[in-house]
């Protein structure tokens, strides 16, 4: 037994190391460099229908799932069997139906303002939680804009979760919806963390920030 944990163990060292290096996709006629932020590993490479399962809970189906993010420490667990902890993930996705065109800034611009037009004002409250308890469980609340280029828009959003579920450890949720236009294609971002005080905020901001401009200096190459 003492042997088999060893060989696990090994084995998730190595899976961790291909897990966590840049990699590309093809979308439509584009190759789009990922990778996710430090600390974090794609999973998409298990083919695990577990980890498929999780992933496809995130997004609508009409997406095309590229990466999909666990914490080293979770993918090191999910190796060695055990249970993951879910407190970070995250997601980036292609809509399916405009994998073959190519957009433009002002078709870009519209994609912005079909997928996000409706998601109203941000909140005026800037105490998340007092926010989040005014709000219904388990719909997901506008708390901010983190940035707004022509290339790029990415929201701050909160929730007061419903109860356990696959992902809820935390009374409230918060996530990170970024939009990008990478070498003429639309990718989507998620990122997420359960909100146990403002440190989460705070990370959730800086690593949003911090993806971004890695995948956009990923893909200027």
């Amino acid at each position: 037994m003492a042997v088999v944990r060893l060989l696990a163990t090994l084995l998730a060292g190595f899976t961790l190391h291909c897990a966590a290096a840049p990699f590309a996709v093809q979308v439509g006629e584009a190759r789009i460099g990922l990778d996710a932020p430090s600390g974090f590993s794609d999973t998409t490479f298990t083919a695990s229908p577990r980890l498929q399962e999780l992933s496809e809970s995130l997004t609508p189906a009409s997406n095309r799932i590229l990466l999909f993010a666990l914490s080293d420490a979770d993918l090191r667990r999910f190796t060695l069997g055990d249970q993951l902890d879910l407190r970070r993930y995250m997601i980036a996705v292609t809509p399916r139906g405009m994998e073959r065109d190519r957009l433009t800034e002002g078709s870009f611009k519209k994609f912005i303002g079909e997928s996000l037009g409706g998601l109203g004002a941000p909140a005026a409250e800037q105490d998340v939680v007092k926010y989040l308890d005014s709000r219904p469980a388990g719909t997901t609340n506008l708390l901010g804009e983190l940035r707004r280029d022509p290339d790029v828009v990415s929201l701050l959003q909160g929730a007061r979760t419903k109860g356990p579920g696959f992902f809820e450890r935390s009374k409230y949720m918060l996530s990170s919806t970024t939009l990008m236009l990478l070498r003429g294609k639309a990718v989507s971002l998620s990122v997420y963390t359960q909100y146990d005080d403002p440190a989460d905020l705070e990370w959730i901001r800086a690593t949003t920030a911090r993806w971004i401009d890695d995948l956009k200096r990923l893909n200027s190459r």
